[in-house]
This record gives C-alpha cells, sequence and structure tokens, in this order.
C-alpha cells in the first residue's frame, strides 16, 4: 500500500487530531471530499474543513521530494479559490523519509509576476510524542525526530497494545507497520510487531497484496535477466569455447540491459581477451 495512501487514511480517520498536532487548534472539523478539486485527474491527499474558523487546512503527504511540488500546491490553492473564495487556507507538506535533498526545503512557487507560499513539515526534525487523545499519530512516530528508530517501534508497540478499540488497534499497528518501512527492514518491522493482530485490517490486507505483486515482479525480473544471462553465454561458448568459471559468474549477475549489450558486442569478439576486455570496460 502506498505511504501516502495510508497517511489520507489517518487524515480521515483522525481529522481533530491532526489539527490539533499541526495547528493546536481543538476544534470539531470537518472532512471535505480531495475529488472535489478534479478538474483533471489530479487530488489533494486532505481537506479538513475548521468550521467556525471558516478556514481549511490542506495536506499533502510525500515520501520523497519532487519538483513539481510548488506548482501543485499553487494549483490546488486556485481550486480551493475557485470552489470556496470565502475560505482561507492553510496548506502543508509533510515529508515522511529523511532526504538530504534541498527540495524538502522549498516553500514557494514563482512565476513571473505569480507569488505562492506553504508551509513544510519535515517530519524527521521534530520529535512526536504522543498521548491517548493522539493516538491517530502514532504510526508517525518511527520517522519523527528519535535516536533509535527500531526501540522507538517497540515503545509504539507498547502503546498501540494498550488501546482498548480493538478495530482502531487493527489498522492503527497496520499503519504503524506500513510506515515504519520507510525507516526500518520489513523483517525487523514484523518481528517487533509480531505480538499485535493486523490481520483482519484493511490496510495490512492492502499491504500484505502490494508485497506479494512486489515480490512476484521481482520474481519475473529475475527470470527475465537469467533467461537472458543463460542465452548470452551459451552464445559466448559457441563462438569462444569453455569460458573460466569466474567470468560466467561475472556475466550472470549483469543487469538486463549489460547483457543485451553484450549479446551485440560479442558478435565482434574474437578471442577470450576481448571478452574480458569489454567486462573491463563496464
Amino acid at each position: 500500500m502506498a505511504y501516502d495512501n495510508v497517511c489520507k487514511y489517518l487524515a480521515e480517520r483522525f481529522p481533530e487530531q491532526f489539527v490539533q498536532w499541526l495547528l493546536g487548534e481543538t476544534v470539531v472539523p470537518v472532512q471535505l471530499q480531495p475529488t472535489e478539486l478534479s478538474d483533471d485527474p489530479i487530488r489533494a491527499d486532505s481537506l479538513i474543513l475548521l468550521g467556525w474558523q471558516q478556514q481549511i487546512l490542506h495536506l499533502e503527504f510525500q515520501t520523497d521530494p519532487e519538483t513539481s511540488i510548488p506548482f501543485r500546491m499553487v494549483d490546488y490553492r486556485l481550486r480551493l479559490y475557485r470552489k470556496y473564495p470565502e475560505l482561507s487556507v492553510r496548506q502543508i507538506v509533510i515529508y515522511l523519509r529523511k532526504t538530504n535533498s534541498e527540495r524538502v526545503y522549498q516553500n514557494s512557487f514563482r512565476l513571473e509576476r505569480l507569488s505562492h507560499e506553504f508551509d513544510v513539515l519535515r517530519l524527521w526534525e521534530h520529535p512526536l510524542r504522543v498521548g491517548s487523545d493522539l493516538q491517530g499519530l502514532l504510526p508517525f512516530r518511527v520517522l519523527s525526530q528519535v535516536d533509535d528508530p527500531a526501540e522507538t517501534l517497540r515503545e509504539v508497540v507498547r502503546e498501540l497494545d494498550a488501546i482498548p478499540d480493538r478495530q482502531n488497534k487493527r489498522e492503527l499497528a497496520a499503519a504503524t507497520a506500513v510506515l515504519a518501512g520507510l525507516a526500518l527492514d520489513r523483517g525487523l518491522i514484523q518481528q517487533i510487531m509480531r505480538s499485535l493482530d493486523m490481520k483482519e485490517s484493511v490496510i495490512y490486507q492492502e499491504w500484505r497484496a502490494e508485497a506479494l505483486r512486489e515480490g512476484l515482479q521481482q520474481g519475473i525480473q529475475q527470470g527475465i535477466q537469467q533467461g537472458e544471462a543463460t542465452l548470452v553465454l551459451r552464445m559466448l561458448q559457441r563462438k569462444l569455447g569453455e569460458l573460466p568459471t569466474t567470468v560466467e559468474a561475472q556475466i550472470r549477475t549483469l543487469p538486463a540491459q549489460q547483457l543485451e549489450s553484450l549479446g551485440e558486442a560479442l558478435l565482434e569478439f574474437g578471442s577470450l581477451e576481448d571478452l574480458n576486455q569489454w567486462l573491463t570496460c563496464l
């Protein structure tokens, strides 16, 4: 399951907690439908209407920075103005995965005389201690400013285990498992979280299905690569004779694109030295 989809689910399920976290306000918010902005196939991640303040909180969750973010934010803002011209808007881009890219510091869009600014939150720069009133934020703890993500995940598991509502516990546990994948190995996550029952969670089921699809795709790619390697080796053996085991092993590790190039280049080989020289140039 895509990381931003998990974040969208959490914002839709616990909008008041996101408002309290990001704005420090205790209100009863109303969730707007991001599809209301979709003149084209483009949707905001989360739109939260702060009723009595007549303000919209617009959240965008980003795993990694993209050059299109500033334009998307001004585009969303103009669409919101077209739909709700009387309401003010607070826009926040929340970056999930730690990076050194300068793009995560971009908070404005400039085009000739057009100028627009928005807020940026780099999650790894902010400590996130949440109590029982902000349980919907627990899945973000591992990605926040912590010394040891694995130990933080163990702390989150203990807090999740204490949640009395079984449905909330399952969904929050599954969301935690997915988002923790941005900081920890999946095997370690499963080991730490094995005590929690997540199997009936919608998030967990989609996460598992995606993992299976990824594994199948990797298997297909590996099969294609191995088949191409075997074909190229047979062609080389017919042209040059038996190959040294070290050379054969090296060829079997080549990616598909290099195997394709080797398949074309070997037509010009006259000796094993030609092959060794070609491999040396990689």
